[in-house]
């Protein structure tokens, strides 16, 4: 008997498993993508700052003011001597004796060495001889003129022996004459062998020493004395100030002035001027003025180098700013002029004298108005500035503090820290042209 077959269940085929990243990866694709558009988007939107303007200038202000100015001339000078006598000997002969110390202060009169008179004393006596001789030659003259004169008058002797006698009187008084002359200049010798100080003053160091022999004239001398006390000093000024000084001068007004040291550290004596050169040194075109010290403390030494300052005049009510204040540039001499609204302008201006700290202004500014003291380099017409606390002797315009470091130099630094740290930040130039 046959058997049927057995029906088999039929099956449904399963698809093929597929790995797990293949099926990720679009997915991770597009998000990668996304991310990347995300991200160039925040670096482009960023990046788009809002622009501001320049930052405000840290500076420091001055006001400008009234107040008085001297007019003054600085000058080279030397300390130059009323006297200064180079003692020579007027005769010759052996040197015996110094009678002072080098180094020493000395009268006028007073004793300082002494020339061997023993020669001069011979010759005085010899001519006191030859005197005595001419003076009886002359008496026996005058006594053979008188009895010619009798027999003259008797004519008993011949007229012209009556006038030869006459001339024979005459050249025997003649000689009388000589011989006292002679014995004068012997006097004036043994004198001029005891030397003296001529004026007062102090003397050097010793320029011969006793036992040699001396000359006369002979050089280099016995000694120099220079006078001390008062002196003077001479100094030179420019052609182009001597209109001013002159007129001061003629006019009888007195013309004070104040002698520093050669480093211009200290003050060494004040005085007055009391001569003018009457002519210009062509090579420098400078003209040579003397001026009167006390010298009582003896600070000053004859031709030393020092420094002066000669007062010609005081301007009054003169517009002053601190000199810091002042800058030359292509509009020519300028100051910054703060406005109103805390911006700056160039201002050209006149300038006048000064005396370091300050500065006369003659046109361009009047006094109530301020400009920039500190901080200029980064400034330039029309910026904005903010004005710090200065130090009063910074706003007077005095001199900055060692280094150069006060309240408005650290905030001027700060500014500049930041300002190098902000990449674009504009460096000012030099103004082109002032404000109208």
């Amino acid at each position: 008997m046959s058997t049927a077959p057995t029906p088999q269940t039929p099956q449904t085929p399963q698809p093929p498993a597929q790995p797990p990243r293949k099926r990720r990866g679009p997915l991770l694709i597009a998000l990668v993508v996304i991310i990347l558009i995300a991200l160039v988007i925040a670096h482009l939107l960023r990046g788009k700052q809002p622009e501001h303007g320049p930052a405000a200038q840290v500076v420091t202000v001055a006001t400008v003011t009234l107040g008085p100015m001297p007019e003054t001339l600085n000058a080279l000078g030397t300390i130059t001597p009323i006297a200064t006598i180079t003692v020579l000997p007027q005769l010759s002969g052996y040197l015996t004796a110094v009678g002072y110390e080098e180094g020493q202060d000395v009268k006028k009169g007073q004793f300082l060495a002494q020339i061997d008179p023993r020669q001069y004393e011979i010759g005085k006596q010899q001519a006191e001889a030859q005197l005595a001789k001419d003076e009886a030659a002359r008496d026996q003259a005058h006594a053979d003129l008188a009895r010619f004169t009798l027999l003259n008058e008797r004519h008993s002797i011949a007229e012209q022996t009556y006038y030869n006698q006459r001339f024979v009187v005459q050249q025997a008084e003649a000689a009388v004459k000589a011989d006292l002359a002679n014995i004068a200049q012997f006097a004036l010798d043994i004198e001029y062998c005891h030397i003296t100080a001529p004026v007062a003053g102090r003397v050097g160091l010793r320029l011969v020493d006793p036992g040699n022999f001396v000359t006369a004239s002979s050089q280099p001398g016995i000694v120099v004395i220079t006078q001390m006390k008062p002196t003077t000093v001479q100094f030179a000024i420019p052609q182009n100030t001597l209109g001013d000084v002159l007129q001061r001068f003629n006019s009888g007004a007195t013309l004070p002035i104040a002698v520093y040291n050669s480093n211009n550290t200290k003050q060494l004596a004040t005085g007055k001027l009391f001569a003018i050169n009457n002519q210009m040194a062509t090579a420098t075109g400078t003209v040579t003025l003397r001026a009167s010290l006390p010298n009582d403390d003896e600070a000053l030494f004859p031709n030393e180098f020092v420094n002066v300052i000669l007062l010609v005049d005081t301007l009054q009510n003169a517009v002053l700013v601190p000199t810091p204040a002042v800058q030359t540039g292509a509009p020519g001499d300028y100051v910054y002029l703060v406005n109103a609204d805390n911006t700056v302008s160039v201002h050209k201006v006149t300038l006048g004298p000064g005396d370091g700290r300050h500065t006369v202004i003659v046109s361009g500014l009047s006094a109530g108005q301020r400009v920039v003291t500190d901080g200029l380099d980064r400034l330039s017409d029309g910026a904005k500035i903010q004005p710090a606390a200065a130090h009063p002797a910074a706003a007077e315009g005095g001199s900055p503090a060692p280094g150069g470091k006060g309240q408005a130099g650290s905030a001027q630094a700060h500014h500049d820290k930041a300002a190098s740290a902000a990449p674009g930040t504009p460096r000012a130039a030099s103004p082109a042209s002032p404000a109208s």
